[in-house]
């Protein structure tokens, strides 16, 4: 019988893409849930081999979706969500961070509101006629672009510092 050595996969640059492992930490969701969702057609990234490659939009998308389901929203009220915002207005929470201002979501599970004016926002929350929940989506975004994405070899690191202390 053979055994196969794994190798340790580096990280995508920037701009291909998020493995599930990163996306799991930066949108506080398990690996598992992640790949519920992908089965459920809920977000479906890339497939690169058996891994699945996640875009900034979709991480985006799940670390709303994550709130949401914080706040407990169904998975239901969530995908009435996503289909708006793909669908109905023509963009994906993608487009959001080509906005300069604060977007915010603003939802009740059957209305659903993108907003990025601050009085509109409050209009809403005062004539609602039931609770209303706010998802920041340029807050989730900010944690996307703050999130440092790991060395491909943590030992590179150590190394570095090694070399600086001689």
């Amino acid at each position: 019988m053979f055994k196969a050595r794994k190798l340790p996969l580096a990280s995508p640059p920037q701009g291909q893409g998020y493995n599930s492992s990163e996306v799991a930490r930066i949108c506080g969701v398990s690996l598992r849930q992640l790949q519920w969702w992908d089965e459920r057609s809920v977000v479906s990234p890339r497939q690169d081999g058996h891994k699945r490659v996640y875009m900034p939009e979709e991480v985006v998308e799940i670390s709303v979706i994550a709130e949401l389901r914080r706040k407990g929203f169904s998975l239901q009220k969530i995908r009435r969500v996503l289909r708006f915002l793909q669908k109905d207005m023509g963009k994906r929470l993608s487009d959001a961070l080509s906005m300069t201002s604060e977007v915010h979501l603003l939802t009740d599970g059957k209305s659903i509101y993108l907003e990025e004016a601050p009085h509109r926002i409050i209009d809403l929350l005062k004539n609602a006629r039931q609770p209303m929940f706010l998802v920041s989506v340029t807050d989730q975004v900010r944690r996307l672009t703050a999130t440092e994405r790991k060395p491909a070899r943590p030992e590179t690191a150590a190394a570095s510092r090694r070399m600086k202390a001689v």
